[in-house]
């Protein structure tokens, strides 16, 4: 028989902390019941000797020290997971937010997850094509990477989140099934409404799961959100055997929700306040993405941050940058002169794009092509800066024709419309078109079979 406790020692913040308790599991479900009859859903975070420490996922208002009850459930956080999640949306708790009623399965999975066995991984080699000229040419996106979006306050990765999950979709010719798993932290109502619509007007709804966290929902929930959308995906992707793209916005609430929790727990802060095991926690997130060598299906993982001030060094970038393979940097520049999306393509890599492309993934000309255009952008950098000395009528003739090339590569290849899906092959030719802006000495990148053939 389980034991129920009508004793509470105090609630501070989102946590509640108990002494005289015996037989409890770290990370053990919590039910604790209010003097009105609510149940709020919690979990252990803590264990010292015979105390232990919850936190509580929802509102802790209304909690009296006296009047509560607690049981332990024994058991970890799990989620009723099957294929019928497909086109659903759920709370941050993983809770139906829909009108689609509850998701009824025999089996439950830990939102924790598995973790994989490095010896089990597979290296990633598919490329996942988002109609994106900037991503798929320069910063391919390739199946089972951690790729994720640099941005900040006031840049539209909303926008490019949105997109990317209606146009993603699998190299031609691929009849595996794919699907995308959103997870929305911290969002405003209106942004979540944004999302929503946008997939619903894009008929991609039936190919989402969507997990929303609101900005006034209480912070414990932040914390869960991503591990419920992860273990979407990894049924999804193990068990089910399909491609998965798990695209989350934004990260950096998940942090800063993780700070709140650290504070009230009174640990001692790191960076910025941040709690010292921001790397390991933020690991267990990343880490879940990736193939299996025995199973077909996979998890690619889009993550997208707002650096505070834009400062890349901030603790969120920087210790995401340690983890992934990559990253996607929005440029401010780009963005206040209007170009959308605002992809800085030099500061931005992915360091796995080179075994996915090329013959037999895209087109043999790729590696060479986005070889190509980083350099001649590269160029077009310092001729601006030379421009702004010297005065652009100053510049030699093929310093001209690099500013010429800049500007076409802004105004076509990387700046396009939110409704512009391009496929890899247009994408590669335009590029090709730009760079007949430069003589073909210039295209010291590239094989002399390419340009006879391409330019």
């Amino acid at each position: 028989m389980k034991k129920e406790y009508l004793k509470i020692d105090k609630v501070v913040g989102p946590l509640v902390e108990m002494s005289n308790v015996e037989g409890v599991a770290y990370g053990e479900v919590v039910d604790i019941k209010s003097k009105d009859g609510e149940i709020k859903k919690g979990k252990v975070i803590r264990l010292e000797k015979d105390k232990v420490t919850i936190q509580v996922f929802e509102n802790t208002s209304g909690l009296s020290t006296d009047n509560s009850s607690i049981r332990f459930k024994n058991e970890a956080f799990e989620l009723p997971l099957s294929k019928d999640i497909l086109g659903r949306v759920f709370d941050g708790l993983g809770r139906p937010d829909d009108i689609g009623g509850e998701v009824y399965s025999r089996k439950r999975y830990n939102i924790n997850g598995r973790p994989i066995n490095p010896v089990a991984r597979k290296y990633p080699r598919d490329f996942i094509q988002t109609g994106i000229s900037s991503i798929d040419a320069l910063i391919t996106l390739i199946r089972g990477q951690k790729l994720p979006i640099f941005s900040g306050n006031g840049m539209p990765h909303n926008e490019l989140a949105a997109q990317i999950v209606r146009q993603a979709r699998l190299s031609e010719g691929s009849n595996e099934d794919f699907a995308i798993v959103f997870a929305a932290i911290g969002v405003k109502h209106d942004d979540a409404d944004f999302f929503r619509r946008s997939f619903i007007e894009a008929n991609a709804m039936d190919r989402v799961v969507m997990f929303i966290n609101y900005a006034d929902d209480p912070v414990a929930e932040r914390i869960n959100t991503p591990r419920c959308a992860l273990a979407a995906a990894e049924y999804l992707a193990f068990e089910e055997g399909m491609q998965i793209l798990v695209v989350m916005s934004d990260i950096t609430s998940y942090c800063e929700a993780l700070r709140e929790v650290s504070s009230a727990r009174e640990e001692v802060p790191s960076r910025k306040g941040y709690p010292g095991y921001l790397y390991s926690d933020l690991a267990s997130l990343y880490e879940r993405a990736g193939m299996l060598k025995d199973n077909p299906g996979s998890i690619t993982y889009l993550p997208i941050l707002t650096m505070p001030n834009d400062d890349i060094t901030h603790p969120i970038p920087d210790l995401t940058g340690f983890i992934t393979e990559g990253q996607i940097v929005l440029g401010r520049e780009l963005f206040q002169n209007n170009f959308y999306p605002p992809v800085n393509i030099l500061p931005s890599l992915s360091r796995l794009m080179k075994d996915g492309i090329g013959e037999g993934y895209t087109r043999k000309d790729h590696p060479d092509l986005a070889n190509q255009l980083f350099a001649c952008y590269s160029k077009v950098q310092e001729v601006r800066a030379l421009a702004q000395i010297i005065g652009e009528d100053d510049l030699t003739e093929i310093d001209k024709k690099y500013i010429e090339f800049g500007r076409q590569f802004e105004e076509r290849f990387i700046a396009q419309g939110f409704e512009e899906n391009r496929t890899m092959n247009e994408t590669l030719d335009l590029g090709w078109d730009i760079l007949r802006t430069l003589p073909v000495t210039e295209l010291n990148r590239l094989n002399p079979a390419l340009v006879e053939e391409y330019y």
